[in-house]
């Protein structure tokens, strides 16, 4: 059976309303009684924040602070990153609430064009814009008099995993670097998933892009593509159903401040082809000494990028493998998310 990279995951454009219809709640699975996307805890303090990037883009992000930390002293932190087409109240928050509560002060971040950070058009694709998204928020963390801006992590969840290996590349500042359930988004939208796609599928989504940026140019309707479908049917292909699980249903579904509903998750077609040159990979072996670790489900269909990656990386780095789990499981599934692994390596490579 043919898999869906990030592109084919919806041939057609956008259809349908975000929601969940009874029609469509035939095809889709009863939401796990462990998926706990809005989690909140009430053991930190959760502040709205918002800093400058390099480029003058103002992100957006809420920090946790853990109760009770001694204000004459200061604590290693955690920026914690969407998955791509997300926003940070899906999953990226569930995340800093609960390394919050194992006493790291946690930053989630709105990528540059999603949710409330800046940046036009709105859903657009800039993989340079996503990695510095991660090192001005080491910027932020860094001159917050409670952080030891010597001991800045990263969680990169999906997408923002190799957008996290692409800034640590260039920024020693984040001093170890955990993933979960990456993409590749380079990889999967030049190649597919297990390499699915052929040279000239690839060649005929850049010509569409590419004709595309005419219509645009002269004021026609900016078009989107990729994202999570808004239905589902009996001939859906399973990624696309545990997609739809996830963002078109109470499960995680959220509808940014000021987006369109029937756009989120969805990037601008033309801007996609960003990804067609990136290459979050090569050159990861450089980041070593500092630590890596690549978390994904043994079921997962991402698994190869985080296999991919541990094959490139150079020592310290481990492949940690949940059992039992897909790639949306470690989203929002508290009993699969392995939160003490996670502790275990921030505590031992952020002391």
């Amino acid at each position: 059976m043919k898999l869906f990279n990030s592109i084919a995951l919806s041939l057609a454009l956008l259809t349908g309303m975000t929601g969940i219809s009874e029609q469509q709640a035939a095809f889709a699975r009863p939401i796990p009684d462990d998926a706990q996307n809005f989690y909140k805890t009430d053991k930190a303090d959760m502040h709205k924040v918002r800093f400058n990037s390099l480029y003058d883009v103002k992100i957006a992000g809420n920090l946790y602070i853990p109760k009770g930390l001694d204000t004459a002293k200061q604590y290693p932190a955690i920026i914690v990153g969407h998955p791509m087409g997300a926003v940070k109240e899906q999953s990226a928050d569930l995340y800093a609430n609960k390394m919050a509560e194992q006493g790291f002060i946690t930053l989630s971040v709105d990528l540059p064009f999603w949710g409330a950070s800046e940046g036009t058009p709105r859903n657009s694709v800039s993989p340079d814009f996503y990695a510095e998204a991660f090192s001005a928020a080491a910027d932020f963390l860094g001159t917050q008099k409670l952080v030891d801006r010597n001991k800045i992590g990263v969680i990169g969840i999906c997408g923002s995993g190799s957008f996290a290996i692409s800034a640590a590349k260039i920024d020693p500042r984040l001093k170890a670097i955990a993933t979960i359930s990456m993409y590749d988004m380079g990889d999967a939208t030049r190649n597919g998933l297990r390499s699915s796609q052929s040279l000239e599928q690839r060649k005929a989504i850049i010509a569409q892009a590419a004709e595309q940026r005419y219509a645009e140019f002269l004021g026609g309707e900016r078009k989107y593509t990729s994202g999570t479908v808004h239905e589902i049917n009996e001939n859906s292909h399973p990624i696309e159903i545990e997609f739809y699980e996830f963002y078109r249903t109470p499960r995680g579904e959220v509808t940014p401040e000021g987006a369109d509903p029937k756009t989120t998750t969805h990037p601008t077609l033309t801007s996609n082809m960003k990804f067609m040159n990136f290459y979050p990979f090569n050159d990861i072996e450089t980041i070593s000494p500092r630590p890596l670790l690549f978390i994904a489900g043994d079921k997962a269909h991402s698994i190869e990028f985080s296999e991919k990656a541990y094959a490139r990386a150079a020592e310290p780095k481990e492949l940690y493998l949940v059992k039992g789990a897909g790639h949306v499981d470690l989203y929002d599934r508290v009993s699969l998310i392995p939160f003490g692994k996670l502790t275990e390596f921030f505590r031992e490579n952020l002391k």
